[in-house]
């Protein structure tokens, strides 16, 4: 139950994020900079107070980063330990000889 709540916090959260980042505009985004204006020298400015996005983006990742680290913490300790772990393996088959060399 709590991997299912986890799961959809999850889904959600990255769908949130990847929109509120495609919302945003970048530094230095409008026309001047494009050629070189005054705008671009902004870039590595002062910055200025943080927007609500910008906000929702900081507060979307550390969620991300949270439910990320749960899911994984949860899958070791629910799962087998390695993908593999109940895989049987054939044993190798055995190599021809080399043949016979003539002279």
């Amino acid at each position: 139950m709590l991997i299912v709540l986890l799961t959809t916090v999850h889904i959600l959260v990255c769908v949130v994020l990847i929109v509120v980042v495609l919302l945003q505009h970048g530094k230095s985004a409008d026309i001047a900079a494009t050629f070189g204006g005054v705008g671009s020298q902004t870039a590595f400015g002062p910055r200025g107070t943080a927007t609500l996005l910008s906000r929702v983006t900081t507060w979307c990742a550390i969620i991300f980063m949270l439910t990320a680290i749960s899911l994984t913490l949860l899958a070791r300790r629910n799962g087998p330990a390695s993908v593999l772990q109940n895989e049987r393996s054939a044993p190798a088959a055995p190599a021809n000889p080399p043949a016979p060399q003539k002279k």
